[in-house]
């Protein structure tokens, strides 16, 4: 409860370009997108999606099943002001993704910036289990996380730093490894974080 209320918090007191995450055109993750080559009726959850923009692109190019997650409300509420009727088309779902009960499986998984802020095993696991149980065969994951040399803490929060290969060794041998990098983000305060990709396959 404690890490709900900071970011509801967050999401009210904060427009979209005075937090580090922001971006007006979530390239990466539209890149992993594309090359999944899903239909448009393909099932896509983004964990943390907040009022992301990644799910606006998503209903502009015709995907027909599309899940927003995240644990703040007031960035789900940001969200659905910000797509009025465009909203219904979207399933929105307020929970901490260690809560996360998935009553569905996806074929796109997006995670651009949940992971690292789960520093406690406890929490880790629970995000696998959700994972796994989120995705059925063949499915992809686009997950990326703050590197080694990225920052140490987001929003006043420590995270848990992660090389490619960290990522691909906590998601184990339930998924193949299909790209793994390092990318650049910047900031709209013109700072440039690092962080760590990861493109997966559910085997």
């Amino acid at each position: 409860m404690e890490s709900k209320a900071h970011w509801e918090n967050i999401y009210s007191t904060k427009a979209f370009e005075e937090v580090s995450w922001y971006q007006k055109s979530p390239e990466n993750a539209i890149a992993a997108l594309h090359r999944a080559s899903l239909s448009k009726d393909a099932k896509i959850i983004d964990i943390g999606g907040g009022d992301s923009f990644f799910v606006d692109y998503l209903i502009e190019a015709g995907y027909r099943d599309i899940t927003v997650l995240d644990i703040s409300q007031n960035a789900l509420d940001r969200a659905k002001s910000r797509l009025g009727k465009k909203r219904d088309k979207v399933t929105w779902i307020c929970s901490d993704i260690t809560h996360f009960q998935p009553e569905q499986t996806y074929d796109f998984w997006h995670d651009r910036a949940v992971l690292h802020f789960l520093r406690n095993e406890e929490d880790q696991i629970s995000y696998k289990k959700n994972l796994l149980k989120a995705t059925a065969k063949k499915s992809f994951i686009s997950l990326a996380a703050f590197a080694k040399d990225g920052p140490l803490k987001c929003s006043g929060i420590e995270v848990q730093q992660y090389d490619p290969k960290d990522l691909e060794l906590f998601l184990g041998d339930s998924f193949e490894t299909l790209e793994s990098f390092k990318l650049e983000h910047p900031t709209p305060f013109g700072t440039v974080q690092q962080f760590s990709f990861l493109w997966s396959q559910h085997l």
